[in-house]
């Protein structure tokens, strides 16, 4: 094992004392092509050009002597040293930081990022990266070849956003780039790069007065997993109750990085609380005043949503793969449309032991674990404890046993 591992970042900026004097003593330095042709990296020291850190980590972990690794930026975020700090290599490291791309890349763009959401887009995580672009108005992409603006932007198809393109932030060839998502795929991109991505919803007030945890702030908006029926205007349609939407919720479990499809959304209601919960929402109706108090209930709490007016199952064909999907409308020929698409999971809801004996026979045809529910609530006016309304229904949900998460 190496006598000792250091880990320095670079940001472009001349080195610092300590990390002239690791690479001095190095005896194996590895790094990506521009760090093993800085001067400073000693003649005689072996060189490892830094593909795969595992890798490199074996290697290191098999030399006897002083290793340096090289690598942009900050390498503790998002960076090499978790790889390296890894239980089955043992290796114990010190790390010079650098500034990290991604406040290099703020910096460049002359904005603050204590607000922003930070994900990585390899082709394996590139359609959870952008949902979160989906979902959030500011966030920065460490992207991958494969997974870089252009792909971004495609598969953003139908949402505008802006582009801050940061591509070799700290080399000659450093360059800043602003396109909008729908004409990034016309461009040609160096690697490496950072995206800024920004748009969308503006959050609720107070939002901006300066935050408290990096990131989204989770004590934006009113408290609950499901608002009331007045944070909605009121006067919403069956099966959009406060107490069914928040079973449907449990049952789903909407997070940061998923795709939510909402096919007849009615109110907007649970749309919103889905966006609520961090997930990216395509709320589907084909009635144009569902959609436009969609859309009003959505941007009343902050919460963007892709809005799609159309007749399910066909308008369901040409939207991007979700994760889960809540149907509030079209019954069985929908849910079995919806099946066929192979969501994690899948909640509706029906009206008659019938129709919920139909849908969970569908589900199960379709490979899905089926469980049902039949959901009562009542609710009192507690000035006199007398029942003022009163709504049964079944609650199916099905999940794929493969896809439990």
């Amino acid at each position: 094992m190496a006598d000792r591992v250091t880990v320095i970042g670079w940001d472009g900026s001349p080195l610092t004392a300590a990390a002239r004097s690791a690479l001095g003593a190095a005896t194996l330095v590895a790094g990506a092509a521009h760090h093993l042709a800085l001067p400073e990296v000693p003649p005689t020291a072996e060189r490892i050009r830094l593909g795969s850190v595992a890798l490199a980590a074996r290697r290191i972990t098999g030399h006897r002597g002083t290793a340096v690794v090289l690598a942009d930026g900050d390498p503790g975020f998002f960076g090499v040293v978790r790889t390296l700090r890894a239980p089955e290599f043992g290796l114990e490291v010190e790390v010079v930081p650098a500034v990290s791309s991604v406040a290099a890349a703020f910096a460049r763009a002359g904005m603050p990022w204590d607000d922003a959401q930070v994900v990585v887009a390899h082709p394996r995580t590139l359609r959870r990266a952008v949902n979160v672009c989906r979902a959030h108005p500011k966030v920065a992409v460490l992207t991958s070849p494969g997974a870089g603006p252009a792909e971004l932007g495609l598969l953003l198809e139908g949402v505008h956003r802006t582009f801050v393109v940061c591509a070799e932030l700290g080399t000659d060839r450093e360059q800043v780039s602003v396109v909008t998502s729908d004409n990034a795929a016309d461009h040609t991109w160096r690697d490496p790069n950072v995206v800024i991505v920004i748009g969308g919803p503006v959050g609720p007030a107070g939002a901006g007065e300066g935050g408290w945890i990096a990131g989204r702030d989770p004590a934006a908006g009113p408290r609950g997993w499901t608002l009331p029926a007045e944070a909605y205007g009121g006067g919403l349609g069956e099966g959009e109750g406060e107490l069914l939407r928040a079973a449907q919720l449990a049952r789903l479990g909407p997070r940061v990085g998923d795709l939510v499809w909402d096919i007849g959304c009615g109110s907007g209601a649970f749309a919103t609380d889905a966006g609520r919960a961090g997930a990216a929402v395509i709320a589907v109706d084909r009635d144009l005043q569902a959609c436009a108090r969609t859309d009003a209930a959505a941007r009343r709490h902050g919460v963007h949503l892709q809005i799609v007016r159309g007749t399910a199952p066909h308008v369901l064909e040409n939207l991007p793969e979700p994760d889960v999907v809540r149907v509030g409308g079209g019954g069985a020929a929908v849910v079995s449309a919806v099946a066929d698409r192979r969501p994690r999971r899948i909640v509706t809801h029906a009206m008659t032991r019938d129709t919920a004996e139909r849908v969970g026979r569908d589900l199960t045809e379709h490979g899905y674990r089926v469980e049902c529910a039949l959901v009562q609530s009542v609710e009192l006016d507690t000035r006199a404890w007398t029942e003022t309304e009163r709504s049964v229904a079944f609650l199916l949900s099905g999940v794929l046993p493969d896809r439990t998460a």
